[in-house]
């Protein structure tokens, strides 16, 4: 029985799915109707879903998206991007920018939504190769690197719309409302279809590519990779244009659910988040092996915990102290230290079982 939940315990998605059944336990015990999920109309008349599980799964799926390229980040650099918010808001002006042109108010949209998002992800990727090689060739720790983006990206973006806040109303095309809330006729919100489309993606990138071995171990030790024929920077700064491709999605969902952008609040402290997923994945923040269903998983949690803390009408400015605490607590449970010492109790208590049944028997 203890050798099995030593197996449990030591599989590394342990730690998000032990969170997510406390969670659950709490809210069930705390207010069932948590997870009442009912079937409505929003202003159009079409049925959605409502509930706070469909929160979680919508607002959770930007996180998930995110998390997969702060997971590759995480693995090849041994460091964390905390410019992601920052990223986020440059590409949603970017998409606005070029559909609205220099009309705040356009009657009419200037080009596609697909050229736009396409300009979005060029130049998100341009933002985080340049981070990626600051981290690569100039050797900077990853979170020194990105806070030049963290501390100007929202100026940037504000400066690329000309300080103005462009809006696309419904009257100038219903359809850019759909990427972020609902497509007619499907009660389920768009970022969820998104958020699987890009896990889809990427696991079949990490299964029929040698991405995630060279992530690896480039993460574990660049010299003996570099040794094996593998070139350390490249792979860095591919995980962060990875992570580029992965801001400019978010940035379209972000814009595309308020049909304008707030360049000082939109996607503000997602960073953390997206870190806190990553580690609530049981994926070392050092960089190394990964497990991307962790930081998946994780994110959707981190989501759970929000969606609590806001029905028990948390203020919004306290959030980040509650995640805070969490991050110490995995920090903590994840240090090689405390894993040691888990894994010495276990053993000790074996052998006295080992001994116990032994005596027993003579």
């Amino acid at each position: 029985m203890k050798q099995t939940l030593k197996k449990i315990a030591s599989n590394q998605i342990f730690i998000p799915c032990a969170s997510l059944l406390l969670l659950a336990l709490f809210n069930l015990i705390a207010d069932p109707s948590f997870f009442k999920i009912t079937l409505g109309h929003n202003s159009d008349g079409n049925p959605v879903l409502n509930g706070y599980l469909i929160t979680i799964l919508d607002y959770g799926s930007e996180l998930a998206i995110l998390a997969i390229g702060m997971t590759l980040v995480t693995a090849a650099s041994g460091g964390q991007d905390i410019s992601v918010g920052a990223g986020i808001a440059i590409a949603g002006s970017v998409i606005l920018r070029v559909l609205c042109g220099s009309d705040p108010r356009p009657s009419q949209l200037q080009t596609s939504l697909i050229v736009a998002f396409v300009v979005a992800i060029l130049v998100s990727m341009a933002f985080s190769a340049f981070n990626g090689i600051l981290v690569a060739y100039f050797k900077i720790q990853p979170m020194v690197a990105t806070l030049i983006l963290f501390t100007a990206g929202r100026s940037i973006a504000a400066w690329i719309n000309q300080n103005k806040l462009p809006i696309i109303s419904a009257e100038c095309d219903k359809t850019f409302g759909y990427w972020g809330t609902y497509i007619p006729g499907i009660p389920i919100p768009t970022p969820v279809f998104i958020a699987a489309i890009s896990i889809l993606i990427i696991m079949l990138v990490l299964k029929f590519t040698n991405l995630k071995l060279y992530t690896q171990s480039v993460g574990i030790n660049p010299k003996s990779s570099r040794l094996n024929g593998l070139n350390p920077e490249l792979i860095k700064v591919i995980a962060f244009v990875i992570l580029g491709v992965c801001v400019a999605i978010c940035g379209l969902i972000k814009v595309s659910r308020l049909q304008t952008i707030n360049y000082s609040v939109v996607a503000k402290d997602i960073e953390m988040d997206a870190i806190l997923a990553v580690a609530l994945g049981g994926n070392a923040l050092s960089g190394g092996k990964f497990n991307m269903w962790g930081s998946i998983l994780g994110a959707y949690v981190i989501q759970f915990l929000t969606t609590t803390l806001y029905k028990f009408n948390i203020k919004s400015e306290a959030l980040p102290a509650y995640k805070a605490i969490v991050v110490i607590l995995l920090v903590v449970a994840s240090a090689p230290v405390v894993r040691e010492k888990v894994s010495k109790l276990f053993k000790k208590s074996a052998k006295t079982d080992s001994k116990s049944e032994g005596g027993a028997a003579a």
